[in-house]
């Protein structure tokens, strides 16, 4: 690892200023970060800690809508959305190990953009809005492909904003040792429709299946995505499974999230 300064500020401002150093990076969870570092695959002269920032921490539910703070630790949302939003709190639940559950924030795992992990799917399948330092930004216009986002140099996430959905499931195969979504697929069932999203198989990171919701749109039962057919050329291969392994638990993981939410 690399040498490098450590700021810790206590307010949202002092940090966007000292980020505008460019040697700067900002600093969540940093289960993803401090490995990194580890590996010496980045070098910043300046980390700026957020967790000591305390309005980007917590859980509101109001009118509809959940609203979690970046730096919210994945345990928290799992203990605190159980009864607005369970879908999500399961999900959250089932991030890594306690340990990452404990250290790793939303904000951190957004801002990353893993294609493998789980966030992503229910923000881009609730249709959630990212809110940040400089805008809104919408769930659709949010990721941009691996490890990529919307996300200006020095925009931070301040939280995200979820509509509750009238029903929603979240299922996922998991890697045994990393427990990243091999394949995971979040369904929200709204009054105007329903959204797929899925995480750990596209090639180019998470995405909405747009057919799945067209036809459960007409027909909201796990027979109708059986009769699907999802091409496997956009899928994502590597040693841990192929686009058409991937491309089959797509299908199957969607059929068990309607399943149980037309249960």
């Amino acid at each position: 690892m690399h040498p490098f300064d450590l700021t810790a500020p206590t307010a949202l401002d002092e940090a966007l200023e000292i980020l505008d150093d460019p040697d700067a990076q900002p600093l969540a969870g940093g289960q993803t970060l401090i490995p990194t570092l580890k590996a010496r695959l980045a070098a910043p002269a300046h980390l700026v800690s957020l967790r000591r920032i305390s309005e980007l921490r917590g859980v509101e539910a109001d009118a509809g809508h959940v609203t979690i703070g970046a730096m919210t630790p994945h345990a928290v949302v799992a203990r605190q959305a159980r009864d607005v939003f369970p879908a999500l709190a399961k999900l959250a639940g089932t991030i890594g190990d306690p340990m990452v559950r404990n250290r790793g924030t939303i904000g951190g795992s957004l801002a990353n953009n893993d294609p493998s992990a789980c966030y992503p799917s229910a923000v881009l399948a609730s249709n959630a809005t990212i809110v940040t330092t400089a805008r809104q930004i919408a769930a659709d216009a949010f990721f941009d492909g691996l490890f990529t986002t919307a996300l200006d140099e020095g925009e931070l996430i301040r939280k995200v904003r979820f509509p509750i959905p009238i029903a929603a499931n979240y299922q996922k195969f998991c890697h045994p040792a990393s427990r990243f979504a091999l394949t995971g697929v979040f369904v929200a069932k709204f009054a105007t429709g329903i959204r797929v999203a899925v995480t750990g198989a596209g090639e180019d990171g998470v995405f909405r299946w747009h057919a799945a919701e067209e036809a459960l749109g007409a027909a909201c039962r796990p027979e109708t995505v059986e009769a699907l057919d999802l091409p496997d050329e956009p899928m994502m291969a590597d040693m841990h499974g192929s686009r058409e392994y991937r491309a089959h638990l797509a299908r199957v993981l969607t059929a068990r999230a309607v399943a149980a939410i037309e249960s």
